[in-house]
């Protein structure tokens, strides 16, 4: 069972930035950050596999940066530009199965975080 716990939201201005931080509490092969709006379903944002593969979704493409510290057993999103419609609950998910990208749906994923809050003033 591996446990994760997300730090790092937070509430900022539009343009702003924000770095979301992901601990796990052992091996993981793929993480995801996934966000949720009041009212719409849960969705993909990034994900990386253990080598560093990475693959995004369209609305982040060039603002948000995942990446991952495997000797920390830490993933990151680091989001900039921020926009009033980045506003969510952003939660982390971990699979350790082959396979590892944006569009796997929630239910591909073994082990989720908490979640933590973002919210974007314009």
């Amino acid at each position: 069972q591996v446990q994760l716990v997300e730090s790092g939201g937070g509430s900022v201005q539009a343009g702003g930035s924000l770095r979301l931080s992901c601990a796990a509490s052992g091996y993981t092969y793929c993480m995801g950050w996934f966000r949720q709006a009041p009212g719409k379903e849960r969705e993909g944002v990034a994900s990386i596999d253990y080598y560093g593969s990475t693959s995004y979704a369209d609305s982040v493409k060039g603002r948000f940066t995942i990446s991952r510290d495997n000797a920390k057993s830490t993933l990151y999103l680091q989001m900039n530009s921020l926009k009033s419609e980045d506003t969510a609950m952003y939660s982390c998910a971990a699979r350790n199965a082959r396979g590892c990208a944006v569009n796997l749906p929630t239910s591909a994923y073994n082990y989720w975080g908490q979640g933590t809050q973002v919210t974007v003033s314009s």
